[in-house]
Formats: C-alpha cells, structure tokens, sequence
C-alpha cells in the first residue's frame, strides 16, 4: 500500500507539474491575443489590413535604437514602411533584407514624424533625441501654443504615416526669451521594450488616402517638350 501510495502521489506530481506549464502556457497565449485586439484596434481606418511582425532580435548597440523584425522583402516590405503597436507610432522600416528588417525606433537621432497637437492643431516635427528615449520638438517659436501634457499625434502631411496615430506627450517646455525657439521634449507613448509584436502598415494600405494632384509631363501625354537652344556668347 505505501509503494502504491507513493507511485500515486508521483503521478499527481507530474500531473499538477504539466497542468502548470499548460496554465502559463494559456496565460501567454491570452494576453498575446488581447494585445493584438489592441494592435487592431490602434487606428480603426487600417484595422483590418497591415502586416504583424515579431521582434527578433535588439540593436547589440545600446545606444542605438533599432531592432529586427522577422519579416522582410519576400514578405513584400521595403524601407520607409511606417511601424505601430498597439498604442501608437514605433519607428519605421530602415533597411530591409530577405527574410528580415530593420526597425528604427521614433526615439532614434534624426527620425522625424510629421505632427500635430491635438489641443491647438499646432503642427510639428517631432525627432528622436537618441538619449534616454525621448523625443524632441525642434524649431518651435517662444511664443507657440504648446504646454506640457499636450497629446501629439501624426498630421499625415508627409504620406507615410496616417494621420490620427498617437506619437508622444509633451513633458517640458522651456521658454528662455533669450533664444528665438522654445525646447520641448516629449515621450513617446508606446515602446518596442514592452511588446513582442508590431505591425508594419504597407503601401495598400495608403491607397486611398489623399494625395496631392499632380500634373502628367508633357511628354507622358505624347507631346514633345521644346528645348530653346542656347545662345552663343562671343
């Protein structure tokens, strides 16, 4: 009896052991779904299209702001793809191989996002510092409408990036009378350091969004431009 009640209590053991693992299993499993609900739900306009991409791999650099993402060229990205997570902007596409891609963090030096304030239509650029991840608000007058707690969101000026995603929150605003601009800094609302996934927005996807009317060349339209010759100067 006490050897059957030892095999038994082994089984238990295991048992109780695998039905962990399975738990935790599930528990990651749930809160991956949630988070691409969320990812979805980022901008409703572009809810049902984009492609999800996992982060692979960070910079070895930690001074540079760049990740891979396991999707690449025979995915049918290229570079200048715009990137977002379930909260907002996260970078855009800056190299990209086969199989693979670079992704440049909005925090990194001189990535610019064309933005605006949401409370006073104010438009910007905003470009990563490369320090401490933020992101800084450059030639901006003294006397701007902008104060801390300001939301910023893409103006969708620059055809890249669709207007209305979430980008930063103004932190400070330094106003000195002796210099012609204010500095402004701003975090960023959402980060790669949090999050397993990401979604690249594809070129499909900004199909319909309004772009400016440009007029055919004439020799599109079978007429030949006339070059005046140039005079000689003696």
């Amino acid at each position: 009896d006490q050897d059957r009640l030892v095999a038994e209590n082994a089984a238990l053991n295991a048992q109780v052991m695998e039905l962990s693992a399975g738990h935790q299993q599930a528990q990651l499993i749930r809160a991956e779904r949630n988070y691409f609900d969320s990812l979805n739900g980022a901008n409703k306009r572009f809810s049902d299209r984009g492609m999800v991409a996992e982060i692979i791999r960070d910079a070895r650099n930690p001074f540079v702001r760049k990740v891979i993402i396991d999707k690449g060229s025979s995915h049918g990205l290229r570079p200048g793809l715009a990137v977002i997570d379930g909260t907002g902007v996260v970078g855009q596409l800056t190299a990209v191989g086969v199989l693979t891609s670079e992704l440049t963090l909005s925090t990194e030096k001189d990535l610019s996002v064309p933005v605006m304030a949401l409370r006073s239509g104010l438009r910007a650029i905003a470009v990563g510092s490369g320090r401490d991840g933020t992101i800084d608000i450059p030639f901006i007058p003294v006397g701007a409408d902008i104060q801390a707690g300001d939301a910023l969101v893409t103006s969708g000026i620059d055809g890249t990036y669709p207007a209305g995603l979430s980008v930063a929150v103004v932190t400070s605003v330094d106003r000195n009378p002796a210099f012609q601009f204010a500095r402004i800094s701003a975090k960023p609302v959402s980060g790669t350091g949090q999050q397993r996934f990401v979604k690249v927005l594809t070129q499909e996807e900004l199909r319909d969004y309004p772009r400016p009317d440009v007029k055919a060349d004439d020799t599109k339209s079978g007429r030949e431009r006339v070059v005046p010759k140039r005079r000689e100067v003696r």
